[in-house]
């Protein structure tokens, strides 16, 4: 007689409604493709609207047509056209634009966007800052100086932690929960 070592049996493969047993994909949302040449038609025309002095449209038109089906390539050229709304808007004129795009339809997927383009914006800040180069010095510590010596980074992130600070106020804490559990990726 045979002896089975029932602890080396996984019983979720054998219940239909375990876990291991769940298809994956089906929790990613289906997306259109999009071609980088389609984003960067649809940057100029916003960057258009940016040049005639349609801060709040521009900003509009990036959040309302998201390319969640581009290529990496694309997904950076829309990001830096949304940074470069962010950076052109006055800090004087975030809460009341952020009110409006709240209070349309469809204002509140509208901001949490925003939000995925804000954080997505901080990392790529944060990754460039890191690369520095690090010079020893006698006294123990260490001076970092940054490739290009420009503080461009940590302008792009203070504009970055306004807006995020701006939005937390106008969306709420949800605004972040939903960034952070949806898997759909700017």
């Amino acid at each position: 007689m045979a002896t089975l070592n029932w602890r080396t049996i996984n019983i979720d493969a054998l219940d239909p409604d375990s876990p291991a047993n769940f298809d994956l994909s089906s929790l990613t949302p289906a997306v259109a493709p999009v071609s980088t040449a389609d984003v960067q038609s649809l940057a100029g025309q916003i960057r258009q609207l940016l040049r005639s002095g349609d801060n709040e449209g521009a900003l509009q038109g990036a959040l309302e047509n998201v390319p969640y089906g581009a290529d990496e390539k694309g997904k950076e050229v829309h990001l830096a056209t949304v940074i470069e709304i962010l950076q052109s808007i006055r800090q004087s004129d975030m809460s009341p634009i952020l009110s409006r795009i709240y209070s349309a339809p469809g204002g509140t997927e509208a901001l949490d966007v925003l939000m995925k383009y804000i954080y997505k914006g901080m990392g790529q800040t944060s990754a460039s800052s890191t690369t520095r180069n690090i010079t020893p010095q006698a006294t123990g510590f260490s001076q970092i100086h940054s490739r290009g010596g420009g503080e461009g980074g940590g302008q792009a992130m203070s504009v970055l932690l306004s807006w995020h600070e701006k939005l937390v106020e106008i969306a709420g804490p949800g605004s972040i929960v939903r960034v952070m559990t949806d898997r759909r990726t700017v």
